[in-house]
């Protein structure tokens, strides 16, 4: 007997685009305390714990005398992260806050922010009586490869619109590649 006829090889999917994938571009965290001097070098020392890099000073940009604060006087702290950095420490946020966003902070770009109450939130951080209690604000942007064309110096150009992570791809994101639940 002869060999039965073989099948119709099986559909193959599509292959996804790498440049159509939705990463990481950067992730800010912040700590503002509004006033200088000891409370704002607390923030930069958790900060520097939280994140393990080096923070910088936030200035004002106006004066308000209701607040006691003058134009150009530090006010805060802050860091950058991107790359590798940005994932882990993203990934750790997510952790303290029990893998649990609001839907409603990712605005229509993809961009998403949220809050930490206290750095002890954070695995490993242990409660330290000198620094206190401090919270911080965590802003995190996604993007695809080539969003620089927006940002860039020579040619500068807007972001076309199959370019652009929208609020559902960013949901998407966040669920697959961050485990993340997402609150209605």
């Amino acid at each position: 007997m002869s060999a039965p006829a073989s099948a119709a090889p099986a559909p193959t999917a599509s292959p996804v685009n790498p440049l159509k994938a939705v990463r990481v571009v950067k992730v800010v965290v912040n700590a503002g305390v509004g006033e200088s001097g000891e409370p704002r070098t607390k923030a930069q020392a958790v900060l520097q714990m939280v994140t393990k890099q080096k923070p910088v000073s936030t200035r004002s940009h106006s004066t308000n005398r209701d607040f006691g604060i003058r134009q150009g006087q530090e006010i805060g702290a802050k860091v950058t992260l991107r790359g590798e950095a940005a994932r882990d420490f993203l990934d750790r946020a997510f952790e303290a806050r029990d893998r649990q966003v609001y839907a409603e902070s990712i605005d229509r770009n993809g961009n998403f922010s949220m809050g930490i109450a206290d750095y002890t939130d954070f695995t490993g951080m242990k409660y330290d009586p000198e620094i206190g209690i401090h919270g911080m604000d965590i802003c995190v942007e996604l993007g695809r490869a080539g969003y620089r064309v927006r940002a860039r110096r020579v040619a500068a150009r807007p972001l076309p619109r199959s370019a652009r992570v929208t609020r559902e791809e960013a949901r998407q994101f966040l669920v697959e590649q961050f485990k993340v639940t997402l609150l209605e």
